[in-house]
């Protein structure tokens, strides 16, 4: 018999369908784990097993071998360590395989049996709905699943509660949305008088998400602060914060706002700052600067600039 668990595998902010497969068969007793695991996959191995001791399970002593399909695709972070668990129980008989087939799971586990949050919830619930399934989740993260189309949420705190939920022992209650705390509006590119060409520059880079370097003598806070306030508009960032390896439940407020390098209104872009603050410690080598410098005079000479010189 092969239990199958869905779960998903994060491809930046789109989340794939993977398919965790479990057969225990006779053979050399082993636990066996395949389908393209990263290093954190492939050490939840020892998180499942501390787990199932934990609930006073033993792994029985046969051939154990969980398959991630599909095999070619990737497979990262922790919160396989649930859908993984799942399976080896549904395996093992000690929960039902085909209620399993209606949910997707994802979680971290922590040895005590506690189900712990993992990033990119949100875009786990938002698959899920998507395919017209419920979500298995942390309970610390229901409130952010939730955000997803009305679909049944699973938060549970530990593995036990969930196990006693699906025979139908305990009842989970439903998680509530988290509420979001609407930031003020920060600068606006209407507020950047002229600058014509900076302004073009900033509305291609925001549309086709390009990166910026700013390289000046007039100081470009309140340009990128206005470009931050551009990408708002055009992204959801709650999906970014969500899929952060930082967790969305663990920002104060669950802004909504992009995070930006420029330090806020105390920032360091200046003027006067020298190139090796800007690009890194260290020196500039003389081969750089004179390329630097050549490079300098030729966008002068396209300009028309009195003092544009040569390459020295």
């Amino acid at each position: 018999m092969v239990a199958r668990v869905e779960t998903v595998a994060y491809l930046g902010l789109e989340a794939r369908t993977v398919e965790v497969q479990c057969q225990i068969a006779p053979g050399m007793p082993g636990f066996h784990l395949v389908g393209l695991p990263d290093k954190a996959v492939n050490e939840s191995r020892q998180r499942v097993q501390a787990t199932l001791s934990t609930l006073g399970l033993a792994l029985p002593p046969k051939r154990i071998t969980i398959n991630l399909s599909p095999a070619d695709l990737p497979k990262e972070g922790s919160h396989y360590d649930l859908p993984i668990a799942l399976a080896l129980l549904a395996a093992m008989g000690v929960t039902d395989a085909e209620q399993l087939g209606d949910w997707v799971a994802v979680g971290e586990l922590a040895l005590d049996g506690r189900i712990v949050p993992s990033p990119g919830v949100l875009l786990a619930a938002l698959h899920a709905s998507g395919a017209d399934k419920g979500l298995i989740c942390p309970a610390a993260q229901g409130a952010e699943a939730r955000w997803a189309s009305g679909i049944p949420i699973l938060a549970a705190h530990d593995l036990i509660a969930l196990l006693n939920h699906l025979k139908g022992v305990q009842v989970l209650v439903p998680p509530e949305p988290g509420e979001v705390q609407e930031q003020a509006r920060g600068p606006d590119l209407r507020q950047v008088k002229g600058q014509e060409v900076a302004r073009r520059a900033l509305e291609i880079a925001a549309a086709g998400g390009h990166n910026l370097f700013p390289l000046g003598t007039q100081d470009p806070s309140l340009l990128f602060a206005a470009f931050a306030g551009e990408i708002v508009r055009e992204l959801d960032c709650r999906n970014i914060r969500s899929a952060s390896p930082c967790g969305f439940v663990r920002i104060v407020g669950r802004k909504t706002t992009l995070p930006d390098r420029s330090g806020g209104a105390s920032s360091e872009w200046h003027s006067t700052r020298d190139e090796p603050s800007a690009l890194g410690r260290g020196s500039l080598s003389a081969g750089t600067r004179r390329a630097r410098q050549a490079n300098e005079g030729h966008a002068l000479k396209l300009h028309g600039h009195p003092d544009a010189q040569g390459p020295a």
